[in-house]
């Protein structure tokens, strides 16, 4: 079961932006004078999305900023040259653009905002600069989008229409005539229509109650401005990728001949992009077969190839690898590429030059997110950003910096470059350039965030490791007080991770900084359960959470402790989503903890069943819980509530379908009626991940 971890936009864990922290600028060196702040997160922009120009002289990139002063979020759009210098805005303060593509021929960028109240478009900018121009005017948003190899047509992502997206768009009354437009939305606002559900799935965090409206691709041309719709029917489509000749579309949908709804199966599907297929008229292409997840699909520069990500046991679910895969684009036998590797692989890109050709992809590997190579038959595996005598090595020396790569972007040849976004544990996300060759020099392009923490004292992460009880050895991040003093002991903050399937990895965390600053150690174990380890240590907790990775964590405990950092009469926990979850485990198993938060957290799973988003996952490693309650019970650390001495908060969004706050209603209502001190905090309009600044502060 995978509890996605909201920490990242609520700030109770990582937040996955990060760049180098040697010598890469020169105030490096210079101490730096301050403690960081909470004030600070707001001031820290989210570097992300890194996209090369075809002729390789520019890159675009996405900046996020949260803004206490409105209370709102805003994205922008910036470009760079690749050999350095100043970047330049492309979009404008005051509204959202995000998700920048250039056009075949450079000249253009499209990307997607929401302008003058309306829904999500793709627009268009000249890369010499002007006003953005809308090209699309759809009923709905627009999800997603790719240009044609021949820059003349755009394939969208879109969600059929809702009936009154369709009557909105036919009368157009929002523009035309304010008045009834707001009389229009106060007469709906009186009266809401009931949901009526017909589904197996029928509810997710961030959609709330699901229909039957699905997800298809349009093919958009430029000049003549229609729309085509080239895949329909009762299924989701998603991830568009054009063939290099522009005549097909591969791309990911579960069209199980069952419900889609019971299976966790997606597959990779070539249709031609140049038909109209309103009713599911036109034969599709199956390319890959595999009972479970296959998604992300690229083509090779020849169009014979399709390499895609796959898993191989659809019954471990997310607890399963994700392997690297290749296929014929007309369907046949799949080459599994990195089933050595074991590690979980993401965005594939085949890179082609004069001699050789490869697929560059991301794994994450020991506490690392980081960018591999590997040639078309799965003979060898090794890193592209490190030197090649020692990328093939299993464990990278010392002396090699730990970072995580979380995008790229790459040109076309060999001696070419790779455009990365790139964090540390001390710096959040930057775009790097890296140059590819037997020495890969690593160049930071970007200094979004240089001026605020050149003035900021921080923690270095420092990557340990340990022997959990049952000699199992087990990882993690440990970050001192910036004014550590050997052979003192500080109070210490176990800050358990989300997921499970996920993992704390070189990069920067404002929650464990401003920890630190204030005098706090922070433990940032992966358990068994977590991912960068292999599918056996990820799915050492199947049907049994709780158990090994509580374990796990407390032997990162016993460690910190053992080395005299950590003071055992002071110990803190709290985490968010399953590291609530954990938390709860924890403060029902321990009495070691002198307080403990439990966020987005739950502890009695039987009644979640129908009510979050998991009940196929529940089903899959539980068993139906009618047939099978005790594996119920014994995963609910509700049953063992009574143990609780800790003091304890609760707190979630009212609105979160992903582990709603029912789980911690329920934890509040039991210790408070025992008599225990705890309190219940919950944020209105908040899913999962938290959004308002005011509520992330």
């Amino acid at each position: 079961m995978k509890f996605f971890s909201a920490l990242a936009s609520f700030r109770l864990c990582v937040l996955c932006v990060s760049a180098f922290s040697y010598s890469f600028s020169a105030y490096a060196q210079t101490p730096a004078p301050r403690s960081i702040t909470i004030d600070d997160y707001f001031q820290i922009q989210g570097v992300h999305d890194p996209q090369l120009s075809p002729d390789g002289q520019w890159v675009a990139y996405a900046v996020d900023r949260a803004t206490l002063k409105t209370d709102k979020n805003e994205t922008r759009i910036w470009m760079i040259p690749v050999t350095g210098g100043d970047a330049l805005p492309m979009t404008a303060e005051g509204t959202t653009s995000e998700h920048p593509r250039w056009s075949p021929d450079g000249k253009l960028l499209a990307f997607l905002s929401e302008r003058n109240e309306g829904k999500k478009q793709v627009w268009l900018l000249n890369r010499q600069g002007g006003e953005a121009q809308q090209l699309t005017e759809t009923a709905q948003d627009v999800e997603d989008f790719a240009w044609a190899p021949d820059g003349r047509r755009i394939v969208l992502v879109l969600r059929d229409p809702t009936p009154e997206e369709l009557a909105a768009k036919e009368k157009s009354t929002a523009a035309a005539h304010p008045a009834a437009a707001a009389d229009s939305e106060e007469k709906k606002a009186k009266s809401k229509k009931p949901w009526v559900i017909d589904r197996l799935q029928f509810k997710v965090d961030e959609v709330g109650y699901l229909d039957r409206r699905r997800t298809h691709l349009y093919v958009f041309d430029l000049a003549k401005k229609s729309l085509t719709q080239v895949t329909s029917g009762d299924y989701d489509d998603s991830q568009p990728a054009w063939s290099p000749d522009g005549k097909q579309l591969a791309f990911t949908s579960n069209r199980s001949a069952n419900d889609p709804d019971q299976t966790y199966n997606t597959d990779i599907w070539v249709v031609p992009a140049d038909v109209n297929n309103p009713n599911n008229s036109i034969r599709l292409t199956q390319v890959t077969t595999n009972p479970g997840l296959d998604m992300s699909p690229a083509w090779s520069p020849d169009g014979k190839f399709i390499a895609y990500v796959t898993t191989l046991d659809p019954k471990l679910f997310d607890y399963a690898t994700h392997h690297l895969a290749i296929s014929p684009a007309t369907g046949g036998p799949a080459k599994i590429l990195t089933r050595a590797l074991d590690r979980m692989v993401s965005n594939p890109h085949f890179v082609s030059g004069a001699e050789s050709q490869f697929i560059a992809f991301l794994a994450d590997n020991d506490g690392e997110q980081t960018l591999y190579e590997t040639d078309l038959e799965g003979r060898y595996v090794m890193r592209l950003d490190v030197p090649a005598d020692v990328a093939k090595l299993p464990t990278l020396p010392a002396s090699e910096p730990r970072r995580s790569i979380n995008a790229y972007s790459v040109g076309n040849g060999f001696g070419h470059r790779i455009i990365a976004q790139i964090t540390t544990s001390e710096r959040p996300d930057e775009i790097f350039s890296i140059s590819m060759g037997t020495d890969p020099q690593l160049t930071q392009l970007t200094p979004t965030n240089d001026a605020l923490f050149s003035q900021l004292r921080l923690s270095h992460g420092e990557y340990v490791h340990f022997k959990s009880k049952d000699g199992t050895p087990v990882f993690g991040y440990l970050y001192k007080p910036i004014d550590y003093v050997s052979g003192k002991r500080y109070p210490t903050l176990l800050i358990p991770h989300g997921g499970p399937v996920w993992a704390y990895y070189a990069e920067f965390s404002h929650l464990a900084q401003l920890y630190a600053a204030n005098g706090y150690a922070v433990l940032f174990p992966n358990p068994r359960g977590s991912s960068s380890y292999g599918q056996d240590y990820c799915k050492a907790i199947f049907a049994d959470w709780g158990n090994k990775d509580f374990q796990d964590d407390m032997a990162m405990v016993d460690y910190a402790i053992e080395q005299g950092i950590a003071d055992p009469d002071k110990l803190g926990v709290g985490g968010w989503s399953y590291g609530g979850i954990s938390t709860d485990f924890i403060i029902t198993q321990t009495t070691r903890f002198k307080a403990a938060i439990s966020g987005a957290g739950a502890a009695e799973f039987l009644s979640l069943y129908g009510h979050d988003q998991y009940q196929k996952d529940y089903e899959t490693e539980l068993g139906l819980p009618w047939e099978n309650p005790a594996a119920w019970i014994k995963v609910s650390p509700f049953r063992n509530v009574a143990k609780v001495t800790t003091p304890t908060l609760f707190m979630g969004g009212n609105i979160d379908w992903n582990v709603p706050i029912l789980g911690g209603e329920q934890m509040y209502q039991a210790l408070k009626r025992l008599g225990r001190t705890t309190e219940l905090v919950v944020y209105p309009d908040e899913f999962h991940e938290f959004t308002l600044p005011s509520h992330i502060k």
